[in-house]
Protein backbone atom coordinates (compact mmCIF):
# COMPACT_ATOMS: atom_id res chain seq x y z
CA UNK A 1 0.00 0.00 0.00
CA UNK A 2 2.07 2.86 -1.27
CA UNK A 3 1.50 6.20 0.43
CA UNK A 4 1.00 7.88 -2.94
CA UNK A 5 -1.73 5.45 -4.02
CA UNK A 6 -3.70 5.72 -0.77
CA UNK A 7 -3.34 9.50 -0.96
CA UNK A 8 -5.45 9.50 -4.15
CA UNK A 9 -8.29 7.86 -2.21
CA UNK A 10 -7.76 10.33 0.64
CA UNK A 11 -8.25 13.23 -1.79
CA UNK A 12 -11.74 11.98 -2.75
CA UNK A 13 -12.59 11.66 0.94
CA UNK A 14 -11.20 15.09 1.87
CA UNK A 15 -12.78 16.97 -1.04
CA UNK A 16 -16.26 16.15 0.28
CA UNK A 17 -15.40 17.35 3.78
CA UNK A 18 -13.46 20.58 3.17
CA UNK A 19 -14.38 23.99 1.87
CA UNK A 20 -12.92 24.70 -1.56
CA UNK A 21 -10.12 26.92 -0.27
CA UNK A 22 -9.33 24.49 2.56
CA UNK A 23 -9.13 21.57 0.14
CA UNK A 24 -6.83 23.54 -2.16
CA UNK A 25 -4.56 24.41 0.79
CA UNK A 26 -4.50 20.78 1.95
CA UNK A 27 -3.50 19.44 -1.47
CA UNK A 28 -0.95 22.23 -1.92
CA UNK A 29 0.70 21.42 1.43
CA UNK A 30 0.77 17.69 0.70
CA UNK A 31 2.26 18.20 -2.74
CA UNK A 32 5.11 20.38 -1.47
CA UNK A 33 5.89 19.11 2.02
CA UNK A 34 4.47 15.63 2.67
CA UNK A 35 4.27 13.62 -0.54
CA UNK A 36 7.91 14.22 -1.57
CA UNK A 37 9.04 12.54 1.64
CA UNK A 38 6.54 9.67 2.04
CA UNK A 39 5.12 8.92 -1.43
CA UNK A 40 7.20 5.81 -2.14
CA UNK A 41 6.81 4.34 1.35
CA UNK A 42 4.37 1.58 2.23
CA UNK A 43 2.01 3.12 4.81
CA UNK A 44 2.22 -0.08 6.90
CA UNK A 45 5.98 0.45 7.26
CA UNK A 46 5.81 4.00 8.62
CA UNK A 47 7.23 4.11 12.15
CA UNK A 48 7.78 6.76 14.79
CA UNK A 49 11.34 7.27 13.57
CA UNK A 50 10.04 8.09 10.08
CA UNK A 51 7.80 10.81 11.51
CA UNK A 52 10.71 12.20 13.52
CA UNK A 53 12.93 12.23 10.44
CA UNK A 54 10.17 13.97 8.49
CA UNK A 55 10.00 16.59 11.24
CA UNK A 56 13.73 17.22 10.81
CA UNK A 57 13.14 17.53 7.07
CA UNK A 58 10.46 20.17 7.70
CA UNK A 59 12.51 22.02 10.31
CA UNK A 60 15.27 22.57 7.76
CA UNK A 61 12.80 24.68 5.76
CA UNK A 62 12.52 27.14 8.69
CA UNK A 63 8.76 27.59 8.56
CA UNK A 64 6.83 29.24 11.36
CA UNK A 65 5.73 27.15 14.35
CA UNK A 66 2.08 27.46 13.35
CA UNK A 67 2.77 26.21 9.82
CA UNK A 68 4.81 23.26 11.13
CA UNK A 69 1.92 22.34 13.42
CA UNK A 70 -0.53 22.59 10.51
CA UNK A 71 1.59 20.23 8.39
CA UNK A 72 1.74 17.65 11.17
CA UNK A 73 -2.02 17.90 11.64
CA UNK A 74 -2.53 17.31 7.91
CA UNK A 75 -0.27 14.27 7.94
CA UNK A 76 -2.13 12.97 10.98
CA UNK A 77 -5.48 13.45 9.23
CA UNK A 78 -4.22 11.26 6.37
CA UNK A 79 -3.14 8.44 8.71
CA UNK A 80 -6.43 8.77 10.61
CA UNK A 81 -8.20 8.20 7.29
CA UNK A 82 -6.04 5.09 6.75
CA UNK A 83 -7.15 3.79 10.16
CA UNK A 84 -10.82 4.44 9.41
CA UNK A 85 -10.46 2.49 6.16
CA UNK A 86 -8.74 -0.35 8.07
CA UNK A 87 -5.51 0.09 6.12
CA UNK A 88 -3.74 0.72 9.44
CA UNK A 89 -4.34 -0.23 13.06
CA UNK A 90 -3.03 3.00 14.60
CA UNK A 91 -2.09 6.55 13.73
CA UNK A 92 1.64 6.68 14.46
CA UNK A 93 1.73 10.50 14.26
CA UNK A 94 -0.20 10.63 17.53
CA UNK A 95 2.69 8.80 19.23
CA UNK A 96 5.19 11.50 18.27
CA UNK A 97 5.58 14.81 20.04
CA UNK A 98 4.46 17.73 17.93
CA UNK A 99 6.88 20.38 16.74
CA UNK A 100 8.15 22.53 19.59
CA UNK A 101 7.11 26.15 19.39
CA UNK A 102 9.89 28.51 18.44
CA UNK A 103 10.63 31.58 20.47
CA UNK A 104 9.21 33.92 17.89
CA UNK A 105 7.27 37.12 18.15
CA UNK A 106 4.98 37.98 15.29
CA UNK A 107 4.55 41.68 14.67
CA UNK A 108 2.14 42.87 12.04
CA UNK A 109 3.10 45.65 9.71
CA UNK A 110 0.29 48.17 9.70
CA UNK A 111 -0.46 51.60 8.28
CA UNK A 112 -1.63 54.53 10.38
CA UNK A 113 -4.25 56.74 8.80
CA UNK A 114 -1.55 59.25 7.83
CA UNK A 115 0.54 56.49 6.21
CA UNK A 116 -2.46 55.06 4.40
CA UNK A 117 -3.37 58.43 2.93
CA UNK A 118 0.18 58.78 1.66
CA UNK A 119 0.08 55.28 0.14
CA UNK A 120 -3.29 56.01 -1.48
CA UNK A 121 -1.84 58.97 -3.37
CA UNK A 122 0.18 56.46 -5.40
CA UNK A 123 -2.95 54.77 -6.79
CA UNK A 124 -4.06 56.22 -10.11
CA UNK A 125 -6.91 53.75 -10.77
CA UNK A 126 -10.12 54.50 -8.87
CA UNK A 127 -11.29 50.87 -8.68
CA UNK A 128 -8.08 49.79 -6.95
CA UNK A 129 -8.12 52.91 -4.79
CA UNK A 130 -11.61 52.03 -3.54
CA UNK A 131 -10.58 48.42 -2.95
CA UNK A 132 -7.78 49.55 -0.62
CA UNK A 133 -10.06 52.15 0.98
CA UNK A 134 -12.50 49.35 1.75
CA UNK A 135 -9.81 47.07 3.17
CA UNK A 136 -8.37 49.80 5.39
CA UNK A 137 -11.64 51.29 6.65
CA UNK A 138 -13.80 48.13 6.82
CA UNK A 139 -11.29 45.37 7.68
CA UNK A 140 -12.75 42.54 5.63
CA UNK A 141 -10.68 39.65 4.37
CA UNK A 142 -9.47 40.09 0.80
CA UNK A 143 -11.59 37.21 -0.50
CA UNK A 144 -14.68 38.60 1.23
CA UNK A 145 -14.22 41.99 -0.46
CA UNK A 146 -13.59 40.46 -3.89
CA UNK A 147 -16.75 38.32 -3.63
CA UNK A 148 -18.99 41.32 -2.90
CA UNK A 149 -21.67 42.32 -5.37
CA UNK A 150 -23.75 45.48 -5.27
CA UNK A 151 -26.80 43.44 -4.22
CA UNK A 152 -24.95 42.80 -0.93
CA UNK A 153 -25.06 46.53 -0.12
CA UNK A 154 -28.15 47.55 1.84
CA UNK A 155 -27.79 51.28 2.41
CA UNK A 156 -25.09 51.82 5.02
CA UNK A 157 -24.78 48.09 5.69
CA UNK A 158 -23.09 45.30 3.74
CA UNK A 159 -23.86 41.59 4.07
CA UNK A 160 -20.73 39.44 4.14
CA UNK A 161 -21.89 35.97 3.05
CA UNK A 162 -19.34 34.86 0.44
CA UNK A 163 -15.63 34.46 -0.06
CA UNK A 164 -13.58 34.33 -3.26
CA UNK A 165 -10.69 31.91 -3.28
CA UNK A 166 -7.49 33.94 -3.52
CA UNK A 167 -5.53 30.92 -4.76
CA UNK A 168 -6.38 28.02 -6.98
CA UNK A 169 -9.45 28.14 -9.28
CA UNK A 170 -10.77 31.36 -7.64
CA UNK A 171 -14.31 30.12 -7.14
CA UNK A 172 -16.96 31.75 -4.94
CA UNK A 173 -17.23 29.85 -1.65
CA UNK A 174 -18.79 30.32 1.75
CA UNK A 175 -16.81 32.48 4.23
CA UNK A 176 -14.01 31.10 6.39
CA UNK A 177 -16.26 30.11 9.29
CA UNK A 178 -19.80 30.56 10.61
CA UNK A 179 -18.81 33.76 12.44
CA UNK A 180 -17.58 35.23 9.16
CA UNK A 181 -21.18 35.51 7.95
CA UNK A 182 -22.03 38.96 9.24
CA UNK A 183 -23.32 42.43 8.44
CA UNK A 184 -20.90 45.35 8.64
CA UNK A 185 -21.66 49.06 8.82
CA UNK A 186 -20.10 51.54 6.42
CA UNK A 187 -19.87 55.31 6.41
CA UNK A 188 -21.82 57.59 4.10
CA UNK A 189 -18.52 58.41 2.38
CA UNK A 190 -17.78 54.73 1.70
CA UNK A 191 -21.34 54.23 0.44
CA UNK A 192 -21.03 57.12 -2.01
CA UNK A 193 -17.66 55.88 -3.25
CA UNK A 194 -19.15 52.46 -3.96
CA UNK A 195 -22.21 54.00 -5.59
CA UNK A 196 -19.90 55.92 -7.91
CA UNK A 197 -18.23 52.61 -8.87
CA UNK A 198 -21.61 51.07 -9.65
CA UNK A 199 -22.53 53.98 -11.91
CA UNK A 200 -19.15 53.65 -13.64
CA UNK A 201 -19.73 49.93 -14.35
CA UNK A 202 -23.24 50.55 -15.66
CA UNK A 203 -21.99 53.23 -18.03
CA UNK A 204 -19.09 51.10 -19.22
CA UNK A 205 -20.63 47.63 -19.35
CA UNK A 206 -24.38 48.30 -19.55
CA UNK A 207 -27.29 48.29 -17.12
CA UNK A 208 -29.00 45.34 -15.54
CA UNK A 209 -26.14 43.18 -14.28
CA UNK A 210 -25.30 42.71 -10.61
CA UNK A 211 -21.64 43.63 -10.86
CA UNK A 212 -18.82 42.74 -8.52
CA UNK A 213 -18.11 45.78 -6.33
CA UNK A 214 -14.39 45.59 -7.06
CA UNK A 215 -14.01 44.71 -10.72
CA UNK A 216 -17.39 44.89 -12.41
CA UNK A 217 -18.17 41.85 -14.64
CA UNK A 218 -15.52 39.83 -12.81
CA UNK A 219 -13.58 40.45 -9.59
CA UNK A 220 -10.12 41.99 -9.54
CA UNK A 221 -7.21 39.54 -9.85
CA UNK A 222 -5.09 39.21 -6.68
CA UNK A 223 -1.88 39.39 -8.72
CA UNK A 224 -2.97 42.69 -10.25
CA UNK A 225 -3.96 44.02 -6.83
CA UNK A 226 -0.48 43.17 -5.56
CA UNK A 227 1.09 44.92 -8.56
CA UNK A 228 -0.89 48.12 -8.01
CA UNK A 229 0.01 48.01 -4.32
CA UNK A 230 3.71 47.54 -5.06
CA UNK A 231 3.76 50.38 -7.60
CA UNK A 232 1.93 52.71 -5.20
CA UNK A 233 4.53 51.99 -2.51
CA UNK A 234 7.34 52.78 -4.94
CA UNK A 235 5.70 56.04 -6.03
CA UNK A 236 5.11 57.26 -2.49
CA UNK A 237 8.27 55.79 -0.93
CA UNK A 238 6.14 53.85 1.56
CA UNK A 239 6.99 50.65 3.39
CA UNK A 240 5.19 47.76 1.70
CA UNK A 241 2.65 45.74 3.64
CA UNK A 242 0.63 42.75 2.47
CA UNK A 243 -3.00 43.02 1.38
CA UNK A 244 -4.00 41.13 4.54
CA UNK A 245 -2.15 43.68 6.66
CA UNK A 246 -4.64 46.36 5.60
CA UNK A 247 -7.06 44.26 7.66
CA UNK A 248 -4.52 44.23 10.49
CA UNK A 249 -4.35 48.02 10.22
CA UNK A 250 -8.12 48.30 10.63
CA UNK A 251 -8.26 45.97 13.65
CA UNK A 252 -5.28 47.61 15.36
CA UNK A 253 -6.76 51.08 14.97
CA UNK A 254 -10.15 49.92 16.29
CA UNK A 255 -8.51 48.49 19.40
CA UNK A 256 -6.59 51.71 20.01
CA UNK A 257 -9.77 53.71 19.63
CA UNK A 258 -11.01 51.73 22.64
CA UNK A 259 -13.69 49.91 20.66
CA UNK A 260 -14.68 46.91 22.87
CA UNK A 261 -12.70 43.86 21.86
CA UNK A 262 -15.83 41.73 21.39
CA UNK A 263 -17.26 44.33 19.00
CA UNK A 264 -14.01 44.37 16.99
CA UNK A 265 -13.96 40.56 16.91
CA UNK A 266 -17.52 40.31 15.59
CA UNK A 267 -17.00 43.06 13.01
CA UNK A 268 -14.09 41.19 11.38
CA UNK A 269 -15.64 37.72 11.62
CA UNK A 270 -13.30 36.06 14.12
CA UNK A 271 -14.76 32.84 15.50
CA UNK A 272 -13.37 33.55 18.98
CA UNK A 273 -12.64 36.76 20.87
CA UNK A 274 -9.39 35.11 22.00
CA UNK A 275 -8.23 35.12 18.35
CA UNK A 276 -8.46 38.91 18.25
CA UNK A 277 -6.77 39.23 21.64
CA UNK A 278 -3.92 36.81 20.90
CA UNK A 279 -3.09 38.22 17.48
CA UNK A 280 -3.56 41.94 17.95
CA UNK A 281 -3.46 43.00 21.58
CA UNK A 282 0.35 43.22 21.62
CA UNK A 283 0.02 46.11 19.20
CA UNK A 284 -1.14 48.28 22.11
CA UNK A 285 2.51 48.89 22.89
CA UNK A 286 2.63 51.18 19.89
CA UNK A 287 2.23 54.91 20.62
CA UNK A 288 -1.43 55.86 20.93
CA UNK A 289 -0.89 59.15 19.11
CA UNK A 290 0.47 57.22 16.12
CA UNK A 291 -2.67 55.13 15.79
CA UNK A 292 -5.31 57.69 16.71
CA UNK A 293 -4.60 59.96 13.79
CA UNK A 294 -8.16 59.86 12.43
CA UNK A 295 -11.61 58.28 12.39
CA UNK A 296 -12.76 55.30 10.35
CA UNK A 297 -16.30 56.55 10.02
CA UNK A 298 -16.06 59.90 8.33
CA UNK A 299 -18.64 62.42 9.46
CA UNK A 300 -20.29 65.25 7.61
CA UNK A 301 -18.44 67.73 9.84
CA UNK A 302 -14.92 66.46 9.06
CA UNK A 303 -15.51 65.43 5.45
CA UNK A 304 -18.03 67.91 4.14
CA UNK A 305 -15.87 68.88 1.16
CA UNK A 306 -15.24 65.25 0.14
CA UNK A 307 -18.92 64.42 0.38
CA UNK A 308 -19.97 67.44 -1.69
CA UNK A 309 -17.43 66.55 -4.38
CA UNK A 310 -18.70 62.97 -4.48
CA UNK A 311 -22.32 64.14 -4.78
CA UNK A 312 -21.30 66.41 -7.66
CA UNK A 313 -19.38 63.66 -9.49
CA UNK A 314 -22.25 61.19 -9.06
CA UNK A 315 -24.71 63.77 -10.40
CA UNK A 316 -22.42 64.29 -13.39
CA UNK A 317 -22.30 60.54 -14.04
CA UNK A 318 -26.09 60.21 -13.92
CA UNK A 319 -26.67 63.18 -16.22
Amino acid sequence: MLFENIYKEFLKYAEKRHKKQGFYTLTHDFKLHILPYFKEMDIRDIRRVDILNWQDYILEKKFSSSFNTKLQYELSSFLKFCCEKDFLEKNVVLEVERFKDKCEKTLHNVYTLKEFRKFRRGLNNNIYKQFFNFQFFCGTRCGEALALKFSDIKGLQIDITKNLQRRGPREIDTPKNKSSIRTIKISILTYLRLLKLNIHYNLKFGDGDDYFVFGGPKPLAPTTIDRYKHNACLKTNMKEITVHEFRHSYITRQIHKNVPIDVVSRSVGHSKISTTVDIYLHEEKRPQSDLLSGLDFYTLTHNFKKLINLFKSISTFKS
